[in-house]
């Protein structure tokens, strides 16, 4: 293996979170009083950060109705859902056999800060990782921003690094970087989409 940093993406890559976050984006569409959007249209949007993806889910650039279902989202997201998020099979012993043989791992994710501290806490992953950066951190994806900053901060060459992602917005982000991309079939996003971006291959399991 060439790369000696390795960028995950969160939800859909290594957090089987999808259905926890299409459930609460019903419902927050439910207590605002605006269409419910299929599961298929929240898939579209997951991987971006929160606010962009509601305004773009919504298609809406109402600033109040966005804070709403801002708001909504998450306080459902905390407080009331209990959607299963669990991690994906084989995620754990990927991210141990990593980190035991010297590879670097990082985690580049539309979530809040917040919302990736509490998935490490829960789940005992956070000691595997060295870098991450958040929806509060970065411009959202698919812009590079996330990566830049990570190669930055870690003094890691573009060559040296690869992401691992689920969406088209992890691939774009990666490209725009100058950065290899790994997909997953197994997300959020159909692999047909993935391959637009030219990823060095896409795998069926984290094992994979």
């Amino acid at each position: 293996m060439k790369y000696k940093f390795i960028i995950f993406d969160w939800d859909g890559t290594l957090m089987d979170s999808a259905a926890k976050i299409v459930n609460c984006m019903q419902l927050a569409a439910k207590q605002c009083g605006v269409a419910v959007p299929s599961a298929e249209e929240v898939g579209g949007i997951i991987g971006i950060s929160l606010r962009p993806a509601i305004q773009k889910l919504f298609n809406t650039a109402d600033e109040v109705l966005t804070d709403q279902l801002f708001e909504a989202y998450k306080n459902t997201f905390i407080e009331q859902d209990r959607t299963p998020s669990p991690m994906f099979d084989g995620a754990d012993a990927l991210l141990s056999a990593l980190k035991a043989d010297n590879r670097t791992l990082a985690v580049a994710t539309g979530k809040a800060r917040r919302g990736l501290d509490r998935c490490w806490n829960n789940t005992g992953t956070g000691v595997y990782f060295s870098y991450s950066r958040t929806a509060d951190d970065a411009e959202s994806k698919p812009s590079p921003d996330m990566i830049l900053q990570l190669l930055a901060e870690a003094g890691v060459a573009p060559e040296e690094a690869v992401m691992i992602g689920d969406t088209t917005f992890d691939m774009q982000m990666a490209r725009d970087a100058g950065v290899d991309r790994i997909g997953v079939s197994f997300g959020v996003h159909a692999q047909v989409h993935l391959e637009n971006y030219a990823p060095q291959t896409i795998v069926h399991s984290l094992g994979e």
